[in-house]
């Protein structure tokens, strides 16, 4: 009997295929066709985009399972779900890498400017100018927020470039040789560049708060690869106006894919659209884990890589 479940947000097109594969009926929640569809579905599936709230479970009554394609899980109401016997999974260490390549990539991009120096060259400037200055990024200091799997990956890459690695956290971890600081706000007094890489949530809301941007200072750089929630945007963006930040490079954002004009129209920050872990090679990994999650429950199998709210 196939099992009906229905996606909470956009699935890329591979992952629709493999839910058809193996036969599964997926609805989807913004135009339900079946009227009795609410009660016949056991699970959820969505991106680390989904919104699963109290309102949205108590009109699930037989729903069992939320599976997220993807790390991040601050959309789901976790403690709701487990208040009614629901497993919440994501996919954990498959996209590690990439999020750390980018990482750096935007630490590169914005210490040396590089999509400013492209637009210099397209534009036509360097046949009358010359481009500024730019920012060394080997051997600089270089600040983690979280020492995850992410936050680990970062230092290993940032290593080859001979940078000076600390790095803050719910503790310090006795399996790192970095050096810790207790509070975000004096690592940040510390380091030229400050990579964000923790969860989202309400325990990391506006963790990167105006204080934190103080102490960075105006020759220090953001770099944000986690949720746009941990960093407080508007001060954020007070902070580059008046230049007391160097530059900010940023991933992720409050209201996206809605993005602060003002942040838009600054020459000192670099964008890009939430594309941490959106290489070909991740996204299908990220999808091949979510259906052995998917599979595993309906086979009453443990399942593979539940949230740590949901493990033990």
């Amino acid at each position: 009997m196939a099992q009906e479940i229905m996606q909470v947000s956009p699935l890329p097109p591979f992952m629709m295929n493999a839910l058809q594969e193996e036969n599964y009926i997926v609805h989807d929640h913004t135009h339900i066709k079946d009227p009795g569809a609410l009660s016949k579905v056991t699970a959820l599936v969505g991106t680390g985009a989904a919104m699963v709230d109290k309102k949205l479970l108590a009109m699930l009554p037989n729903v069992k399972l939320i599976a997220i394609c993807g790390v991040g899980y601050d959309g789901v109401d976790v403690a709701a779900a487990k208040e009614k016997g629901i497993m919440v999974t994501h996919t954990p260490g498959v996209l590690t890498d990439d999020v750390a390549d980018l990482a750096l990539g935007l630490m590169l991009s914005i210490g040396r400017r590089i999509p400013q120096a492209d637009r210099f060259v397209r534009n036509g400037d360097w046949v009358s100018d010359t481009f500024p200055l730019t920012r060394k990024v080997t051997g600089a200091r270089l600040g983690i927020v979280g020492m995850g799997r992410i936050g680990r990956a970062i230092a290993k890459r940032a290593a080859g470039f001979d940078m000076r690695i600390s790095y803050t956290g719910r503790e310090a971890k006795a399996d790192v040789p970095y050096t810790f600081y207790k509070t975000v706000t004096a690592l940040a007094a510390e380091v030229d560049y400050l990579v964000v890489a923790v969860p989202g949530g309400d325990k990391t809301k506006n963790l990167i708060s105006a204080a934190v941007l103080q102490a960075l200072g105006a020759k220090g750089y953001l770099i944000n690869i986690a949720r746009g929630s941990v960093v407080d945007q508007p001060a954020l963006v007070q902070a580059l106006k008046e230049k007391n930040l160097a530059g900010a490079a940023l991933d992720v954002f409050w209201d996206e894919p809605v993005v602060d004009p003002e942040l838009r129209r600054m020459h000192n920050v670099v964008l890009t659209p939430h594309m941490a872990s959106s290489t070909e090679e991740t996204r299908r990994a990220m999808a091949a884990l979510t259906m052995d999650n998917l599979r595993a429950f309906y086979e009453k199998k443990a399942l593979p890589t539940p949230v740590p709210e949901c493990q033990g």
